[in-house]
């Protein structure tokens, strides 16, 4: 399901037309041997709308519909969807006389969908929000406080304790981990880009550290704070550590000078995108622990099965590794193995501090919610 995020925050969801019945679907067709599923997914949104963008090896549903064949017998197709962050879209590509497409809105395309499965799907599917910059907010104050015209009330406000910036921090913090997840995912497919996406990450990771060092000050001087002290510091320190792998990531291939990456440490890249989108939908959702701890519950869930999916791909992409460094007289190239060992180290331990969010998340709505 290709999905691309917009400069309000909103999603988009792309659909395409089936060829039979022209109906609203999302790109889709039948395995591919010699690709997993999620690759064999990127591959039919290429030939079907020209997509290229970075899929999650772990789905996020399944759906069913009536498949009609060739010789007019009908039978039950079984579909696994799997988000696809939008990277770009080609000019031509094969199918483009044969369907239609168009970016929707998320109750658009539920709407537009026939298949319940599928609407159940998409419906579910949220969209990371982007908060304001802390130059809008601090203009956004100033307006309101010139607006109030008794100043009696002002110094009454003045008096009253402060619950810090809290919440604002941690979705500015989200922000920076869904730039610098994408910026991973594209270094990791290896271009002539990949030190724009390095530099983007080694960005991002000093502007996380600006807001984690600010919440940490907030945490000092806040009379009131809207969780204990202790969950706020958990909180934006795993956080935080997230995105400071990332950097490590990048470091380590810039250092190594790496060009070329195995289809597991993409994969992985994949999972990392879908984390921090999962994780920029969840940290919102704070603000309100009791109307919201269903779906956070839901979200921290789906976080901490794909790090199992991901300790999955890391075993398997090692043991490839080794394999394919060992020669046919029995000798090794140690220095590639260890190189793509440390590299996998680094994907490793980001998404383990995903599940560290996921688990600090868990926390909050037990004892908030």
């Amino acid at each position: 399901m290709p999905y691309r995020i917009e400069p309000d925050g909103s999603a988009r969801v792309m659909l395409i037309t089936s060829r039979g019945t022209g109906r609203w679907v999302v790109p889709k067709g039948n395995p591919i041997k010699g690709l997993d599923p999620h690759r064999a997914a990127a591959h039919e949104a290429y030939e079907e709308a020209g997509i290229s963008g970075i899929a999650c090896p772990t789905a996020i549903g399944r759906f069913r519909y009536a498949k009609q064949l060739k010789n007019g017998r009908v039978r039950i197709a079984r579909v696994d969807v799997f988000p696809l962050s939008f990277v770009s879209q080609a000019d031509e590509w094969p199918e483009q006389d044969e369907r239609d497409f168009r970016w929707f809105t998320l109750p658009d395309a539920a709407a537009a969908v026939a298949e319940p499965e599928l609407r159940a799907i998409i419906t579910g599917f949220r969209a990371p929000e982007i908060s304001m910059g802390i130059g809008t907010r601090l203009l956004t104050r100033i307006r309101r406080l010139s607006s109030e015209k008794s100043s009696m009330l002002r110094w009454f406000q003045a008096l009253m304790p402060k619950q810090g910036r809290f919440f604002e921090l941690f979705e500015d913090h989200a922000a920076t981990l869904v730039a610098g997840a994408d910026a991973l995912a594209q270094l990791l497919e290896g271009s002539d880009t990949m030190a724009v996406h390095c530099r983007e990450i080694f960005t991002r990771e000093q502007e996380a550290d600006d807001i984690t060092r600010e919440v940490l000050q907030d945490v000092r001087r806040t009379f009131i704070t809207p969780f204990d002290r202790s969950a706020i510091t958990g909180l934006i320190g795993s956080m935080d550590d997230a995105i400071d792998q990332m950097n490590q990531t990048a470091k380590a291939i810039t250092l190594y000078e790496v060009t070329e990456f195995r289809p597991q440490m993409r994969d992985m890249g994949g999972i990392i995108v879908e984390a921090a989108r999962i994780t920029a939908e969840a940290i919102p959702l704070l603000r309100s622990l009791g109307t919201n701890a269903g779906r956070l519950h839901e979200l921290t869930e789906r976080l901490v099965r794909i790090e199992g999916h991901a300790d999955e791909i890391h075993d398997a992409g090692l043991k490839a590794l080794f394999k394919a460094q060992k020669q046919e007289d029995g000798q090794g190239s140690p220095m590639g193995f260890i190189v793509g060992r440390e590299i996998y180290g680094h994907l490793e331990k980001i998404v383990d501090r995903f599940e560290d969010v996921a688990n600090e998340i868990q926390g909050l709505v037990i004892d908030h919610a």
